[in-house]
């Protein structure tokens, strides 16, 4: 059903088909070739959680600066369990904060230019995305019941 949901966001708003993905290899264990210890990468993934960089973020400099192709195979869990096991998740998920960040874009690009319709139209999709996304991590429980998206305060947010 999440499967179905997320190529279902990929083409609401136009007709492309969304990005493709790599395929992950078909064993969970971590290669031999990966000198990386469990207890290293957890340093590094708390440490980089510390300095404020997103759980995909991490992925990719485990992956690009320490030779890591899988951090769910070397850490034991994923990298968003492990975070929030150490009470190093961010409080609002990463999908919704870009999705927020980019339509504070969009809005301050329409502050300046009134006229440009093309991206008014789509500031409503963003916002579209926003309201579903918000929709489901309230009933997964990520959000409290009551959250609310604001055009406003949304900007405050992002800071």
């Amino acid at each position: 059903m999440n499967l179905i949901k997320v190529i279902f966001m990929a083409r609401l708003h136009s007709k492309k088909k969304g990005k493709s993905g790599t395929k992950r290899p078909k064993s969970n264990d971590n290669p031999e070739w990966v000198t990386l210890k469990k207890e290293e990468a957890q340093e590094i993934v708390l440490k980089l959680a510390r300095e404020g960089a997103p759980a995909a973020k991490i992925g990719l400099i485990l992956r690009d600066q320490h030779g890591v192709p899988n951090a769910r195979a070397l850490l034991g869990t994923t990298l968003v369990a492990f975070l929030r096991k150490e009470k190093a998740y961010q409080e609002y998920p990463e999908d919704l904060l870009n999705l927020i960040k980019k339509a504070v874009r969009m809005n301050g690009h329409l502050k300046n230019t009134k006229n440009d319709t093309h991206n008014n139209v789509k500031l409503g999709h963003v916002e579209s995305k926003i309201q579903r996304l918000v929709k489901y991590y309230v009933d997964k429980g990520r959000l409290p019941a009551g959250w609310k998206y604001e055009r406003d305060k949304a900007a405050l947010l992002v800071k």
